[in-house]
């Protein structure tokens, strides 16, 4: 199973909680470059949805894809966040982000439309940007 970069929800311990916690430690919620690299994101109980399915129907193909966003822009990440701590949004070079540089300058968008042809798979969970907007983010 290929899940997406971000798999998100309630207790994600994942990047997203990387993106908060730099930007309430450094005071900015940044981006590098114009924001535009983009990632996936897929809610958690979507992901586990994909791996049920695949074993209740009998897995046939090499690898499925557990992605519900398939192209979130950082920036777009980046603003949620900001809006969400109250704190300027703007780019920043990749020294700002330190170990986790890579990443924040990664486009890792992605595809799960044969996985969802394959098995009938439609996510129901909140968007990675909807997600975003719940407290227990920021608690």
């Amino acid at each position: 199973m290929r899940l997406a970069p971000s798999v998100h929800g309630v207790g994600d311990h994942g990047f997203i909680p990387v993106v908060i916690r730099l930007a309430r430690e450094k005071g900015v919620s940044a981006y590098i470059g114009e924001g535009l690299n983009q990632w996936s994101g897929v809610y958690r109980q979507d992901a586990a949805k994909v791996y049920r399915l695949a074993l209740e129907r009998g897995v046939t193909e090499l690898v499925y894809h557990a992605i519900a966003d398939e192209a979130v822009t950082f920036r777009d990440i980046a603003d949620v966040v900001g809006r969400r701590l109250s704190l300027p949004v703007e780019p920043k070079e990749r020294q700002h982000f330190g170990w986790f540089a890579n990443m924040a300058e990664a486009t890792m968008a992605a595809s799960s439309a044969r996985t969802r042809e394959i098995l009938g798979w439609t996510p129901t969970g909140p968007s990675l940007l909807v997600d975003l907007e719940q407290p227990a983010y920021y608690a």
